[in-house]
């Protein structure tokens, strides 16, 4: 019997559309396209800071803890930069804190209770652990009322930009851009503290910066801040509003509230520091970290650095469209005027010579020169010979403070400083410095072992290996390899995963396994005094320090690598501007005229150690040579004696007269500056500081004991 089945309804011609339209089997309905006039209509004014508030990459702040680095690293360069333009001896106070996830207002010293003033929810016991307020003082001169806001609340904001002299800040960023990141992360203000004079009040803001207008927006005091009067009042108010300042006749400090990630090792606040104190002996440094542990960097002069002095810019670093724009906008009669005023080492003479050279007279107006004669002009500063800039704009460091900075931080026997004479590139005057310590054992051995465990807790690397060979200059991966051999442990357990033991062992093979030979050479970078952390693969600096030969100088080392050996370098360029890579300044760029005087310097440099070095071999080498003569001359002597019936006594003091005129390099002693005291032989010059290994142990024993009992 034949099964019926029903029969299937149709559709009508519009659900058959709609049903093939969605599968998709139908072409779909048209978009409407955008129209010029629709695209005009969306097209609207960026401003600086809400480009940077969506790639605040650019200016250093990656990660949290590259952000934390960051912020302490420009308000610390700009309360330096205040202290030596009023000629004042600068020291700095730097307090880093976690803060706690109150929801009330605290006491506004950052230590919130979470009760608020009755419109807090009462919570707010629990500690943000990737939450930090940052706080930096000076003994600076004060910032007037109004500028306060608009240094801090506004980017690209200063008055370094359009100054051609040697200066930490460049770019009128830094600062503003760090609160910017606070306000962005936690949504709390800046705060500002700033005071002139110990007679006249001073001025407290909490600002945050409106990233749509780029302008600052002041928080308290109904817009206008807070004055705190001097004396005994200005305490009280202070006390009363919770307001954080230690107490200076003047200055400034800044705090800021961000999203970080406090860890010690390479690339932290804690080495910034150390090596800030290396090129700035004149600077007197306080530093609390996060845990409350104090450390200060005493100044080890008290000098301050000769004042660079203000240039013109030179003709030779001038492009054509800016020389086009200075010409527009002059108020130089003449052609000729105008290249003496705004020009350096233009003299009437060489400015006839260009005129010439362009075809034009010196007295033509130079509103009234066009795009033709801009061009002229352009091409006949190229083609006239005209003086270098004068080099009074910049103030280095010297190589006495290099060497008294260096022996202060770094650790080792045998300590040399170059500077090299002033150089140009692109028109604008620069001029590099080299130290190099020889001798001093890793960071690692000098670590104690609570730090250690915070560090092993705090480190994102992925195996024990990988966090030594990362978290300590210096210390390559076979130096590693030997560490974790001593310490029993396995080479790829996770340092987060260790044990107390494992810890306690891992710290006892750091402290007894020695990592000379297998360490390689840790590079110190600098640019206008200032620390260079990140980006060393792509700095000319670098670059420059892995492509010289440094085997003559008794150094092994590998084609295209860094040497091999304990060596501390310490490379710094000074210059009205330094050509970084990126706005967040951390590499140089490699310019042919750079990379020349950096060669030159790292040469001076390691002849020296070539020196010292060889003769050092030779000292141990006579050294070991007598040792042997010893060891058999009584033997010879009574031997001589049996043949001959000489008195063995007798033959074995002349003999020993005689090994010690053949071995008479052994007894050599150097001086602190490197010279044997009784002998001319070996002159290594005034910018070298030698010290006795045996000393220099006993001082680093008496600093690691101070250190033990603070904890």
């Amino acid at each position: 019997m034949a099964t019926k089945f029903p029969k299937k309804k149709t559709l009508s011609g519009r659900a058959k559309a709609t049903k093939a339209g969605s599968n998709g089997d139908a072409r779909p309905r048209r978009r409407r396209r955008a129209t010029a006039q629709s695209m005009a209509a969306s097209q609207r004014d960026i401003s600086v800071s809400e480009f940077f508030a969506k790639n605040r990459h650019l200016l250093g702040f990656d990660n949290p803890r590259k952000a934390l680095l960051t912020t302490v690293k420009e308000a610390v360069d700009n309360a330096i930069d205040a202290c030596e333009e009023a000629g004042i001896l600068p020291e700095i106070w730097i307090h880093i804190q976690k803060t706690d996830n109150g929801n009330g207002n605290g006491n506004g010293n950052g230590k919130g209770n979470g009760k608020g003033n009755g419109k807090g929810n009462g919570k707010g016991n629990g500690t943000v652990q990737n939450r930090f307020k940052v706080g930096v003082q000076d003994n600076g001169p004060g910032i007037l009322k109004k500028q306060i806001p608009l240094i801090f609340g506004k980017l690209l904001y200063g008055s370094k930009f359009h100054r051609l002299r040697m200066s930490r800040g460049q770019q009128g960023i830094g600062i503003s851009a760090a609160g910017m990141y606070g306000l962005l992360t936690t949504g709390r203000p800046v705060k500002i503290m700033s005071k002139v004079s110990v007679r006249k009040p001073a001025h407290y803001y909490e600002i945050q910066i409106d990233t749509k207008r780029n302008r600052p927006e002041i928080i308290n005091g109904r817009g206008d801040g807070f004055e705190v009067p001097p004396g005994a009042r200005g305490l009280k108010a202070i006390e009363k509003h919770g307001i954080e300042w230690i107490e200076s006749n003047h200055g400034t400090r800044v705090t800021i509230e961000l999203e970080a990630r406090y860890q010690r090792g390479r690339g932290s606040v804690d080495e910034y520091l150390e090596q800030t104190a290396i090129a700035n002996p004149h600077v007197a440094i306080h530093y609390e970290d996060p845990d409350a542990k104090q450390k200060d960097y005493a100044r080890v002069v008290d000098v301050l650095p000769a004042e660079p002095k203000e240039i013109k810019p030179h003709p030779y670093g001038i492009e054509l469209g800016i020389l086009v724009n200075m010409l527009k906008s002059t108020k130089a009669p003449t052609v000729s005027q105008f290249l003496t005023k705004s020009f350096s080492r233009v003299s009437p003479a060489v400015a006839r010579r260009i005129c010439e050279g362009a075809g034009i007279t010196t007295r033509s107006r130079p509103t009234k020169c066009g795009r033709h004669e801009a061009d002229e002009i352009y091409r006949a500063i190229q083609e006239t010979k005209i003086k270098a800039p004068s080099t009074d704009c910049i103030s280095p460091i010297g190589e006495e403070l290099i060497l008294k900075g260096l022996h202060q931080v770094v650790p080792g026997e045998f300590y040399v400083a170059a500077t090299r004479p002033p150089a140009v590139y692109r028109g604008n005057p620069f001029q590099i410095e080299v130290g190099l310590a020889y001798g001093g054992g890793s960071t690692a051995h000098r670590i104690a072992r609570d730090a250690l465990a915070e560090m092993l807790e705090e480190s994102d690397a992925r195996t024990i290996r990988q966090f030594l060979a990362t978290s300590f200059d210096g210390l390559g991966t076979d130096a590693a390899d030997k560490i974790i051999k001593e310490a029993k442990l396995k080479t790829r357990v996770s340092p987060g995963n260790l044990e107390n033991k494992e810890v306690g062992q891992l710290h006892a093979a750091m402290q007894s396994v020695s990592v000379s030979d297998g360490n390689t050479m840790s590079v110190l970078r600098y640019a206008n005094r200032v620390p260079l952390q990140f980006q060393a693969g792509g700095c000319a600096i670098m670059q420059t320090v892995m492509a010289t030969n440094w085997r003559p100088y008794g150094l092994a080392q590998s084609r295209g690598a860094l040497p091999r050996g304990p060596v501390s370098l310490m490379v710094h360029m000074g210059s009205v501007w330094v050509p970084f890579t990126s706005e967040s300044k951390e590499a140089v760029a490699s310019y042919p005229e750079i990379q020349k005087e950096l060669r030159l310097g790292l040469q001076a440099v390691g002849r020296k150690l070539g020196m010292y070095l060889r003769r050092r071999k030779r000292v141990k080498h006579e050294s070991e040579r007598r040792s042997i003569f010893l060891r058999y001359l009584n033997e010879v002597a009574k031997a001589v004696s049996h043949i001959n019936r000489a008195d063995a006594e007798t033959l074995y003091n002349q003999l020993l007269l005689v090994a010690k005129s053949k071995t008479a390099e052994a007894d050599v002693k150097l001086d602190d500056r490197g010279r044997p005291i009784d002998e001319e032989e070996l002159n290594l010059g005034d910018n070298v500081l030698i010290v006795d290994p045996v000393e220099r142990a006993a001082e680093l024993a008496g600093q690691n004991g101070q250190e033990g009992d603070e904890e």
